[in-house]
């Protein structure tokens, strides 16, 4: 591996709280063998970034494949614009001319200064989790993200207990946290995600503290809303930054949304979605995506999200390719269900050119449509490469009786297509 394949500039600027207070190192890492974990009870944000993340540093700087960072490696290997790319892009560096663009780069003396990976630097981006309160219970979701569906794994047995309490949960960690980000220099963006941010009272508590200190005139807020619920005091508090970044969930515009986003009703969504967007479009600064996970159970539908985004000029988030739990992965469809979703994407394609760079940005709305068809043909790629999972069928079919009959639906009622496939593996 080479260094400009490895290298990363996130490590310099970004970092990330988690639900229980952990403090991690990318919002976008893999953190599955990580050994210890670091908690903003014991430790300041200042503390984990200049002393415990000096390791990760001087990895990338050496030009070593930092385990945590697969996920990236993974979208970069099927052409989706990667965490790492975006990361890079934020700081001038293009993958595509990596060497020149890193030289003109403004933060190249920070890593030609500071080969040893340390830092006087102190956080710029944030990701915050505010903990897993939730009304939603997502069949690819875990207790750890949303609190409806600890509640029912409980009860079916599927975990033996309930997360711990978020850290958000405390007045005091919360203050802290707060005044640390109120005496940190540079400090340009913040990105919140729950559970459902618009009903967890931290989320409100931050803004407003961020909006009395008069911190919000320069920062730009960040959040993504599983679009089930709507609350006008929040947005009147969001109009008070400088740009608002608004992540809208939704995994297709198809009934079995419904039944993915349980116990979500598309209806609402599409409503609630035609609000955001109306905000979105009169208030200077503010920018929406659609935020999906395609699944097996939703990648047949993919192309009405893109259909969505392209007639509405609206980005597309995918975030990653899902690889946990594995029963849901899109690579479980057997090849001859694969083939005709390929043949039905790449003839969208041919229905909407866009030529645009290697790596667009999709904080700029003005190459969406380059951005929509770049990240639709990531996952023609990847259904094109990504080895047979098929043998997770039943697996999988175990998993949504499970869910089935506690929730009183049925896969078939919302998918009639995949019956035979179903049936075979045990439905």
């Amino acid at each position: 591996m080479t260094f400009e394949s490895s290298f990363c500039s996130s490590p310099w600027f970004h970092m990330r709280v988690n639900n229980v207070g952990d403090y991690e190192y990318c919002r976008w890492a893999n953190f599955e063998h990580r050994d210890t974990n670091i908690n903003i009870k014991d430790c300041s944000p200042q503390q984990y970034f200049q002393q415990h993340m000096t390791p990760i540093r001087q990895q990338m700087l050496n030009g070593a494949a930092v385990p945590g960072c697969k996920e990236c490696a993974q979208m970069e290997q099927h052409g989706k614009v990667s965490g790492r790319q975006r990361q890079l892009l934020k700081i001038g560096v293009r993958t595509e001319q990596f060497a020149k663009t890193l030289a003109s780069s403004p933060w190249v003396s920070e890593f030609a200064n500071n080969t040893n990976g340390q830092t006087q630097q102190l956080p710029q981006d944030w990701q915050i989790d505010l903990g897993n309160y939730c009304n939603s219970a997502c069949v690819m979701c875990s207790p750890r993200s949303s609190s409806k569906i600890a509640t029912e794994f409980f009860k079916l047995g599927l975990v033996d207990s309930l997360p711990v309490p978020p850290w958000c949960n405390d007045p005091a960690l919360v203050d802290q946290f707060v005044d640390a980000l109120i005496k940190s220099p540079h400090i340009q963006y913040l990105h919140f995600l729950g559970g459902e941010t618009l009903i967890t009272p931290a989320f409100r508590y931050i803004l407003l503290a961020l909006v009395d200190s008069g911190l919000s005139q320069t920062l730009t807020i960040g959040f993504t809303t599983n679009l089930t619920v709507w609350d006008q005091d929040i947005i009147e508090l969001l109009k008070h930054f400088a740009g608002v970044h608004l992540g809208m969930s939704v995994e297709c515009f198809h009934s079995v949304n419904d039944y993915v986003r349980w116990p979500s009703q598309l209806e609402q969504v599409k409503s609630i979605v035609a609000r955001w967007l109306d905000i979105a479009h009169s208030t200077p600064g503010w920018l929406v995506q659609i935020r999906t996970t395609p699944t097996v159970l939703t990648i047949s539908e993919l192309l009405s999200v893109y259909d969505f985004a392209w007639q509405h000029s609206t980005a597309v988030e995918s975030c990653n390719f899902i690889s946990n739990p594995v029963h849901l992965k899109p690579s479980v469809l057997p090849a001859v269900y694969r083939d005709k979703i390929i043949k039905e994407m790449k003839c969208w394609l041919e229905q909407h050119p866009a030529a645009g760079d290697t790596v667009t940005n999709i904080r700029n709305p003005g190459v969406v449509q380059e951005q929509i068809t770049q990240d639709l043909q990531s996952y023609i790629n990847y259904l094109e490469t990504a080895p047979d999972e098929s043998n997770q069928l039943p697996k999988l079919v175990e998993y949504l009786k499970l869910l089935e009959n506690s929730r009183g639906n049925s896969i078939l009622t919302y998918l009639p297509e995949y019956e035979e496939l179903f049936r075979t593996a045990g439905y």
